[in-house]
C-alpha cells in the first residue's frame, strides 16, 4: 500500500499541492472547452516534479491533446502507459523527482481484457469475442465507454504501480454517466428487458404473455438477429457475478478517502452552471470534492482601488490631460482625449467583470477544500513548459 494511504485527511488541504500529496486518485471533471484535459495533465506533471514517485495521467476523453503536450505524439499513446521522456522536462528547465506516465483509454482493447478476466472459461471467452454483435455492442452499448473507463481505473489502482493516478473524464454530464456506469451495467444484467430477450433461447417454452412480443420482433428484426442477440447476452450473463463484484469495488474506491474529485471550469455562465451541477452530484453521492480549478480568470490587479481611482481620474479629466500632451504625442487633443476615455472605460468595464468573478469564487469556496485560479493565457499549451506554467498556478 502506498504511504499516502495512511495520510490523515481530517484537516482540509490548503492547496492542490497538499491535496494530491494525500491522495492516490484524482478525478478531473468539467464541461467541454474549459481546459480540463490540460489541467489534469498539468496537475500530474507537477506531482511528478514536486512529490516524486510514479504518476499516471489517464484520459478517457477521445481527444488526443495530451500526447502533443507531453512529448508522446509519436508513441501511439493508448491503453498501454508510456513514460513522458526526460527530455520533455529538461526542455522545460526542470528535473522531476519522480516519473510521469500517460495513457489514453482504448475501449475495444479494454473490453477484450475484461471479457478474458470475467468469463468463466476459455470457451466462453472465445464465443463472446467472436460473436458478430460483440464489436458493435462493446463500443456503443449501455455507455460502454464510461463503464470500461471505471473498470480500467480500478484495474490500474489495484495493480499498485502508480502512487497517483489523475483521471481526465468526459465532459460534465457524461462524467455523471462515468460515475454511474458500473451500477447501470449491473442493473442491466438483471433487467426485465434482458430476461425477455434471452428467455426463449434458454427454454423452448414461450408463455402466452410474451408470445406477441417475439412475433412482432421476429417480423421487424428477423429471427436470426434475435438469436444472435440472445446468444450474445446468454454468454455475457456468465460474467454477471464478476461485473457485480467489480461494480461494488469501484463504488467503494470512488468513496475511499484516498480518492478526490477536481472540478474544472471557467466563470462563464454555462460552464459555471455545469460545474455547480457536478458539485451537487458529488455532494449527493458523498464523494470527496477536493478542489475547484477556475481557468481564464481575470487578473487581480483589476481589483486594485488605486488603479480604479486612476482610471476614473483619466476618464473625468481626459480633455485636460489631452490638452497638455497632444503636441508631444503627435495627435490632436480631441482624438487623444477620446482614446484616453476609451482606455479608462475599458479598464473599468473589465473591473466590473473581475468583481463579479471574485464574488463567484467566494461562493464556490464554501464547497471544496481548495479553489485554485488560473489566468487567461495568450498562447495555447503545446509542450511541457506550458503544462508546468499552468501547473504552477494550479498548485497553489
Amino acid at each position: 500500500m502506498s504511504p499516502k494511504a495512511a495520510t490523515s485527511t481530517a484537516t482540509p488541504a490548503a492547496s492542490i499541492d497538499q491535496l494530491l500529496a494525500a491522495k492516490e486518485i484524482a478525478v478531473s471533471c468539467g464541461s467541454g472547452g474549459v481546459g480540463k484535459t490540460t489541467t489534469a495533465a498539468a496537475a500530474a506533471a507537477m506531482a511528478a516534479v514536486k512529490h516524486g514517485g510514479k504518476v499516471l495521467v489517464l484520459t478517457v476523453d477521445p481527444a488526443r491533446r495530451l500526447a502533443d503536450a507531453l512529448g508522446l505524439a509519436g508513441s501511439g499513446i493508448g491503453n498501454t502507459a508510456h513514460q513522458v521522456p526526460d527530455d520533455a522536462f529538461r526542455a522545460a528547465g526542470v528535473t522531476p523527482r519522480g516519473q510521469l506516465w500517460a495513457a489514453m483509454l482504448d475501449t475495444k482493447q479494454s473490453w477484450d481484457a475484461l471479457v478474458r478476466r470475467h468469463a468463466p472459461d476459455a470457451s466462453t471467452t472465445e464465443q463472446i469475442l467472436s460473436n458478430p454483435l460483440y464489436r458493435n455492442i462493446s463500443s456503443r452499448f449501455v455507455q460502454s465507454h464510461d463503464y470500461i473507463a471505471m473498470e480500467r481505473l480500478y484495474e490500474l489502482h489495484a495493480e499498485g504501480t502508480y502512487d497517483l493516478i489523475v483521471v481526465d473524464t468526459p465532459p460534465t454530464r457524461n462524467a455523471i454517466d462515468f460515475l454511474e456506469a458500473p451500477q447501470r451495467m449491473s442493473d442491466f444484467f438483471s433487467s426485465r428487458l434482458l430476461r425477455w430477450l434471452i428467455a426463449p433461447y434458454r427454454s423452448r417454452l414461450v408463455n402466452m404473455a410474451s408470445r406477441p412480443f417475439y412475433q412482432i420482433a421476429d417480423r421487424i428484426l428477423g429471427t436470426q438477429f434475435l438469436q444472435d442477440i440472445a446468444e450474445f447476452f446468454v454468454l455475457f450473463q456468465t460474467m454477471y457475478p464478476g461485473f457485480v463484484d467489480r461494480a461494488e469495488s469501484v463504488s467503494r474506491l470512488l468513496k475511499d478517502r484516498r480518492t478526490t474529485f477536481v472540478v474544472v471550469s471557467t466563470l462563464e455562465a454555462n460552464p459555471l452552471r455545469e460545474a455547480e451541477f457536478f458539485i451537487d452530484a458529488l455532494t449527493e453521492r458523498k464523494l470527496h470534492l477536493g478542489a475547484v480549478v477556475l481557468n481564464r480568470v481575470l487578473p487581480e490587479y483589476l481589483l486594485d482601488d488605486r488603479a480604479t481611482a486612476v482610471a476614473e481620474h483619466i476618464r473625468t479629466d481626459a480633455d485636460e490631460a489631452a490638452a497638455g500632451t497632444a503636441d508631444a504625442a503627435g495627435s490632436d487633443a480631441a482624438t487623444l482625449a477620446r482614446v484616453l476615455r476609451e482606455i479608462a472605460d475599458s479598464y473599468l468595464n473589465f473591473q466590473v467583470v473581475a468583481q463579479r468573478e471574485a464574488e463567484q469564487r467566494a461562493e464556490l469556496a464554501v464547497r471544496p477544500d481548495v479553489v485554485a485560479t488560473v489566468p487567461f493565457f495568450e498562447t495555447d499549451i503545446t509542450d511541457m513548459s506550458g503544462l508546468l506554467r499552468l501547473g504552477q498556478h494550479v498548485w497553489g
